[in-house]
Parts: C-alpha cells; sequence; structure tokens
C-alpha cells in the first residue's frame, strides 16, 4: 500500500469525501487516494456525510449503498438537494440492478461493486473529475457565447440597453420568475429569448405564447392542452404549450390579455408547477422556466380589477424594463447599420450607410412603434435601393409624432410627391389616416378590450392586433 505523501495534496486539487460504515474501507481508500493528491474526508454514516457536504463541499462522493440508519439511497437524494452539481460514485455489495437504476434516477454518476481493486477505483474517479471539467468548461463557453449572442441579438449601448443586458446577464441562469416591460415593438421577446438562451435551458425548448392572440377559453386549451372529448371538437389528446417547455421556458407574450378567469389557474402553475389539461384528472408536473411579458401598466390593470395582485407579484420576482427607442436615440445608428448587414445579406443587396441628413433625420423621429418601426423602414429601404424611402415614409402623419398641436393640420404629400406614388399607395395612404382614429377610439370605448373592439370596428380579431401593430397604437395615446 502507498504511503501517504502529505506534499502532493495541493490547494487546488479535488475534495473527495468516501462515506461507509466499514472504518477500514474508508481509511485504505483515503491512504490510497490522499497519495495520489486529492484531498480527502471520511464519514462512516448517512447523517455524517451530509454534515461534511455542508461543510467541505466535496467536488467527488463515494457512497456505500448498506448503511445503517440512513442508507446509501437517502444519502444521495439529500446530497444532490444540497448541491446538485456534487458527483456521487456508489459503493454496491449486491448489485441489483432495480437499485442501480434507482440511484442514477436520483443522480448518481456512476457506480462501482464490491469488492474492488483500488486501481478500479481511480479510474472510475478520473473519468467522474474528467467528466466533471468537461461541464464546467462547457457551461463557461455557453456563458461567452451567451454574452457575445446578447451583444448581438439586443443592439445598443445606451445607458437604459446597457442596464437591461446586465440585468438578463445576473438573472439569465437564477431561474427567477421575469417580468419584461416595454411599448410594442421595443423587443421584449428578444431579451425573453436572451434570458433563455443564456441559463443552464439553453438547449431545451422555448416556448412562446401570444396572450393576445386567442380569446380566453382558445387560450386555456393552448397551455394546458386537453383531454379528447373535452369539448366538442376535441377529437384527440393535445399537449399543452406549459408541457412542450417541460425543462425549458415559456414566453407568456402580453400576459395582461389573459382573462382574470384564467389567471387563477396560472397561479397555480406558477406557484406548483403542476396542472390539469382541460377535461383531464391526471395532474401534470413540469419543470418550466416563466417569462412574461406586457405593453401595460400592471398597477393599474390590477386597480381596475383586470388583473390579479397574487399573479403579479409572482411573475415580477425580477422586472425588466425595455426603454422606447424615443429615449435611446443614440442607439439608432447602432440598429440602421445592424439592419442594414442583415437584410441587406438576406435579400442580396448591398446599400451605403444613409446621408448624414437622413440619419439626422431618423435620429429626430419619435418613433411611435419603436424598432419594429425601424426595422420596416430599413427593409424598405433596402428593397427600393434608395434613402429617398425615409422621407417618405416619415412625412405623413399615422407616422408622425412631431409634438405639435392637435389642431395642427396633418402634413400632407407635395403634389410632385402624390404624382410619384401609385394609385395603390395613394389609397393606402388615405385608408390608413382614416383607420387610425377609428381604431383607438373603439379601443378607448371598450378599455382596450380587443375582442369587443374588433366586434365593435366589424373585423376579426386577428385583423385588429395586426393593425395595431402596423400602425403603432399603444395604449399610452
Amino acid at each position: 500500500m502507498r504511503k501517504r505523501d502529505v506534499d502532493t495534496v495541493t490547494d487546488d486539487a479535488p475534495t473527495v469525501l468516501v462515506v461507509d460504515d466499514d472504518p477500514q474501507l474508508c481509511w485504505m481508500v483515503r491512504e490510497e487516494l490522499e497519495g495520489e493528491g486529492y484531498h480527502v474526508i471520511t464519514a462512516e454514516s448517512g447523517a455524517r456525510a451530509l454534515k461534511s457536504v455542508r461543510k467541505h463541499a466535496p467536488d467527488v462522493v463515494f457512497l456505500d449503498f448498506r448503511m445503517p440508519g440512513m442508507d446509501g439511497l437517502e444519502t444521495l437524494k439529500k446530497v444532490k438537494e444540497i448541491d446538485e452539481s456534487t458527483d456521487v460514485i456508489m459503493i454496491s455489495g449486491f448489485g441489483k440492478t432495480k437499485t442501480v437504476v434507482r440511484a442514477m434516477q436520483l443522480g448518481a454518476s456512476d457506480f462501482v461493486n464490491k469488492p474492488f481493486e483500488i486501481d478500479e477505483l481511480k479510474i472510475v474517479l478520473s473519468k467522474v473529475l474528467e467528466r466533471k471539467a468537461l461541464t464546467r468548461e462547457l457551461a463557461q463557453l455557453r456563458t461567452e457565447i451567451g454574452i457575445r449572442s446578447i451583444d448581438e441579438s439586443i443592439i445598443g449601448d445606451s445607458p437604459g440597453i446597457r442596464q437591461v443586458k446586465r440585468t438578463i446577464e445576473q438573472v439569465a441562469d437564477s431561474g427567477l420568475t421575469v417580468l419584461i416591460r416595454g411599448e410594442s415593438g421595443t423587443g421584449k421577446e428578444l431579451a425573453a429569448r436572451a434570458l433563455h438562451s443564456m441559463s443552464r435551458r439553453a438547449t431545451k425548448p422555448f416556448i412562446k405564447v401570444n396572450c393576445a392572440a386567442l380569446p380566453g377559453e382558445l387560450l386555456e386549451a393552448e397551455l394546458f392542452g386537453y383531454e379528447r372529448g373535452a369539448f366538442t371538437s376535441a377529437y384527440h389528446t393535445k399537449p399543452g404549450r406549459f408541457e412542450y417547455a417541460h425543462r425549458g421556458s415559456i414566453f407568456l407574450d402580453e400576459i395582461a390579455e389573459v382573462p382574470i378567469a384564467l389567471q387563477s389557474k396560472l397561479l397555480q402553475v406558477l406557484e406548483h408547477r403542476e396542472f390539469m389539461r382541460l377535461g383531464g384528472k391526471k395532474t401534470i408536473r413540469v419543470d418550466v422556466r416563466i417569462v412574461a411579458s406586457t405593453n401595460r401598466n400592471l398597477q393599474q390593470e390590477m386597480a381596475r380589477r383586470r388583473f390579479r395582485e397574487d399573479l403579479y407579484y409572482r411573475i415580477n420576482e425580477v422586472m425588466i424594463e425595455i426603454p422606447p427607442l424615443r429615449e435611446r436615440r443614440e442607439d439608432v445608428p447602432l440598429l440602421v447599420g445592424h439592419f442594414l448587414r442583415v437584410y441587406g445579406d438576406q435579400y442580396g443587396k448591398e446599400i451605403q450607410f444613409p446621408s448624414k441628413e437622413t440619419m439626422d433625420t431618423l435620429v429626430a423621429h419619435t418613433w411611435p412603434g419603436n424598432v419594429r418601426e425601424l426595422e420596416s423602414l430599413m427593409k424598405k429601404m433596402i428593397v427600393f435601393g434608395t434613402e429617398e424611402i425615409i422621407a417618405e415614409s416619415l412625412m405623413p402623419e399615422p407616422f408622425r409624432h412631431s409634438g405639435g398641436s392637435a389642431e395642427e393640420e396633418p402634413h400632407r404629400p407635395t403634389r410632385q410627391q402624390e404624382l410619384s406614388l401609385s394609385l395603390k399607395e395613394v389609397s393606402r395612404r388615405a385608408a390608413v389616416e382614416a383607420e387610425i382614429p377609428l381604431i383607438r377610439e373603439a379601443l378607448r370605448r371598450t378599455n382596450w378590450n380587443r375582442t369587443r373592439a374588433a366586434r365593435l370596428l366589424g373585423i376579426s380579431y386577428r385583423s385588429l392586433l395586426d393593425k395595431i401593430k402596423e400602425y403603432g397604437i399603444t395604449t399610452a395615446e
């Protein structure tokens, strides 16, 4: 047996905990592993092992299956509860398949059968530590890639956007529920995707649910699924979005649109991560990270009894506020350059960066549709191959909020501009000018109940949503 050589143990050497009710075996393994340069701790019971795990945070635990009092499986479970990253190698003297499978299900990294040769033990330990080092390296790489990708997906260097990025980096891997607030078109979904891509769930599903796109009864079926026969057209069982998001993230876009009756069921999922499908009797449990967004003031919605207070505090563990584009004008040139590169490549066209005069116009614009409006304009500029399209697009009243009085005469195209437009384009612009005030009035009358507003306007719910997005209409107006 190798004599213990203390000088070979370094401060950064892995720490190994050996747990067995046989003190002779613990002593033997300790002598051999310390001779290889490991820090070794021993414990002769499950209870003492848990104390050592809390105190020393070992990298690897050798754990015997059979011990008096707390057995190996129970100890394994509690070790993983203390620190899920601790690798546990089970030592088995009987090797029953069911027990080994159960240990692997509880998180055991490997196992060794008794009696064993000490070299066998060392080989298994070496393999587990190699996997651990590789896992850490991949996690670091994933973090670095995530940090680079957040700068690529969320464009801007203004103080407000820098704060958004910092918050995402801080909470991405925490598992906390995040509420993202911002006007329509500011990039709430980009922030949600960045939270997912920088988390340990990055390789798992990211499921988006547009809560404003479906009436309440259909939204419930979409979120939680349904059993065959749950309602008239339920011809087969269908899993819900929460099930599809298992082990990943679910993004509840425009959560303020969830009907109050459905909010209680949503609260149950947030609190317990469990629910039942429509028409179902079986409780389904999911492991899912929840990110929500809204363009509304939820505190006002609570005061009007349209949003549950308990749900608000549950989804608002962390708040991310995305500033509107008019409050970060210094980001406009960066966004313009980004969109020109992305869509220039996509459309196979090269176009020069806008002139200073045109860029000044872009920076001065108030962007009621935010980044989405700028993105649309850059696409148009690339397709038509001229920056003159910018002045034409920004000058009509529906796309310009100059801050003047309501009585001012809306800007009209000059006679020369009118002649340069097709009859179809003139008709389209006239329709836009007529539609916007009607839609705003319908939304005002219905207290922004989009289903009722669509009915009042005589158009479909989906058409109303498209027009609200296209015209950049917000609750702040």
